[in-house]
């Protein structure tokens, strides 16, 4: 499945193209060729200037079925931690690309730049859920 590109002024290519490189850098996508999935870039503005880049995950959430994992509620959290004497908080930075990705679901999730066709190694905002295998 492919999204018809779209298409950026020569300003906003520059600036995909450094958040590209950002995500190369840190092991977050790489580059790929021949891929089934295709989706597109969105430029999203940050409250103090700078941009986003995030990636049209639409047609991929369409076709992947939603896994319902419920979320505890917060009186069942807080009643889970009587009795202990430490209570240990992490905060991953990037919180979605510290999940992997299966080999088999990286062709799903890949987008396309001015400097070529990537793919995401780690979960990417935008997706549902991680993707199972498409629906029939």
């Amino acid at each position: 499945m492919e999204q018809k590109k779209r298409h950026f002024g020569p300003e906003k290519d520059k600036i995909i193209q450094v958040e590209v490189d950002k995500l190369m850098l840190a092991g977050d996508i790489e580059e790929i060729q021949f891929p089934e999935w295709l989706s597109n870039v969105v430029l999203v503005p940050k409250p103090e200037g700078n941009w986003r880049i995030c990636i049209d995950f639409r047609d991929l959430n369409k076709a992947c079925p939603k896994d319902f994992y419920p979320l505890p509620r917060i009186d069942q959290l807080v009643d889970s931690t009587s009795g202990s004497e430490l209570l240990s908080i992490m905060d991953a930075s990037q919180g979605y690309h510290q999940i992997m990705l299966a080999l088999e679901d990286r062709k799903k999730v890949n987008f396309i730049t001015l400097a070529g066709t990537f793919c995401y190694v780690d979960m990417s905002f935008g997706l549902k859920t991680p993707p199972p295998p498409i629906k029939d």
